[in-house]
């Protein structure tokens, strides 16, 4: 996402119809022990998009301060345990660092005192740290303004996010480009003096006959913006 600039400039062409950016992990990366992204399947702590490069999800979890990553669990995966998992994870790594998902799966469910019968306590904690390790949240920021200077007039934005953190960012930048109002709060100027360049399409999620055929679609939420002027 980082690079949508560089790719639209690639394809020799200055602006596009239309964008889609279906966010976060995609059910391949799921499926594949090796990547590290499911605490379902046993395999090394990793958890990078880009697999080539950067710091893995146990380098990650193994150097940080207790108070970095009960910020990051709460920040990131809305995490109500986010101190106690933190503080079990240092004391956890003192004598024997955390390797494998498995090793961090057991390590949460067996400090957290409380959790949904239907959700694995781990889940807020694996979303956390992904989004973490790959600062999908700084990447998403930089896509999403990228967007309007690539959008022929008429074209269209449509953002697929998973988690309220995706979600909250496209509907706070779609609401900021309809308004278009650089003005200050009290400045004396008519609603309908400003120019719309964008325009908000909506919001939908997944009705039950998608749910029925892809379960993993229950958390998402799709919203679309035009380009008007």
């Amino acid at each position: 996402m980082r690079r949508l600039k560089t790719h639209v400039a690639a394809s020799a062409v200055e602006k596009v119809d239309g964008i889609l950016l279906d966010l976060g992990v995609s059910s391949n990366q799921l499926d594949v022990a090796e990547r590290g992204f499911s605490f379902g399947k046993p395999g090394p702590l990793d958890m990078r998009m880009d697999n080539t490069s950067g710091e893995t999800a146990a380098e990650w979890l193994n150097r940080a301060s207790e108070s970095e990553i009960a910020t990051v669990l709460k920040d990131y995966g809305e995490e109500r345990h986010a101190r106690r998992i933190a503080r079990a994870i240092v004391a956890e790594r003192a004598g024997k660092p955390l390797q494998t998902t498995q090793d961090l799966a057991q390590l949460v469910a067996k400090v957290s005192p409380s959790h949904d019968p239907n959700k694995h306590p781990a889940t807020r904690v694996f979303q956390a740290v992904r989004i973490q390790v790959n600062q999908e949240l700084k990447d998403i920021d930089g896509c999403l303004a990228a967007t309007p200077d690539l959008l022929e007039i008429g074209g269209r934005l449509v953002v697929i996010s998973f988690h309220s953190l995706e979600d909250r960012l496209a509907k706070r930048f779609i609401k900021r480009q309809e308004k278009n109002d650089p003005y200050p709060s009290k400045f004396p100027i008519f609603d309908h003096q400003i120019q719309r360049p964008v325009r908000s399409l909506g919001k939908w999620r997944a009705e039950s006959l998608e749910l029925a055929m892809n379960p993993r679609a229950r958390s998402a939420v799709m919203r679309a913006m035009e380009k008007i002027a």
